[in-house]
């Protein structure tokens, strides 16, 4: 169990980018994060990967507190972030140096097959596509097997096609084992073509607004009716993220995309 309870972080500059931020995730399950600019999404994911550490509150996976970047939990970002000196069979095995050389070749072999990259082992990351960099950062960061993965913003500088190709690909791989996924994105379509629960983030500083369930079953239907109607769930919920003011974490709970307002 993922757990972030009572949150908050101000910066050195006394910007206070989250405040009271709390959600239990359940093992296997893929949470999307979403909401306007200054709602710390990223700053989130930051506390949540052990890179940065909260100002108060606690994160903790499974009981251990986390204070440093933790050996399960992945994270990948808007930029792959290849070492440009290694193939991408280095970089995919660049963290698993404890392993014997057989043992980490096989890893990565295997790993680079499930992404559809291996004929591509020896080949540096400036031969790639940008859909092809994203695909190894992927396994870069599975072949850890890690019990969480976080994703920030991982398809936004992809092209609409490669996007949604990639999105599936996603759904695929956590199929495999189901690590819990937290996602971040500006995209409501991404959103509720990945996740199990929606939450939706207030500005200025971040705090939780709204979280909504998505129950539709996978592979998601992207034109049917059930999609839209989750999809302007969403939509309302954000609309009124950013146009009203929080009164108490009742209001939150209570309005979770249940009273709409067409």
């Amino acid at each position: 169990m993922l757990s972030i309870a009572h949150v908050g972080k101000t910066y050195d500059n006394a910007v206070r980018a989250l405040d009271g931020v709390s959600l239990a995730v359940a093992p296997g399950e893929i949470v999307a994060v979403v909401g306007g600019s200054g709602c710390g999404k990223s700053t989130l994911l930051r506390l949540v990967s052990g890179l940065d550490n909260p100002s108060q509150g606690t994160v903790a996976l499974d009981g251990d507190t986390i204070m440093s970047p933790h050996e399960k939990i992945g994270i990948v970002f808007q930029e792959p972030r290849l070492l440009p000196w290694l193939t991408v069979a280095g970089n995919v095995g660049f963290g698993l140096t404890s392993l014997l050389k057989a043992e980490r070749r096989e890893r990565v072999a295997r790993q680079l097959d499930r992404v559809g990259l291996a004929d591509k082992a020896n080949m540096w990351p400036r031969e790639l596509s940008g859909g092809q960099a994203q695909r190894v950062a992927l396994a870069r960061a599975l072949v850890m097997r890690p019990a969480v993965l976080l994703l920030d913003e991982p398809f936004s500088a992809l092209d609409a096609f490669t996007r949604v190709d990639l999105q599936d690909h996603l759904l695929d791989l956590w199929a495999d084992s189901k690590p819990t996924l937290v996602v971040v994105t500006h995209d409501v379509d991404e959103a509720i073509v990945l996740a199990d629960r929606v939450v939706v983030m207030h500005p200025q500083p971040g705090r939780v607004f709204a979280e909504i369930e998505i129950d539709l079953p996978r592979p998601r239907d992207r034109q049917s009716a059930a999609y839209d109607f989750a999809k302007r769930r969403v939509l309302a919920a954000l609309d009124r993220s950013l146009n009203r003011k929080i009164t108490d974490d009742r209001e939150t709970k209570s309005e979770t995309g249940a009273a709409m307002w067409w």
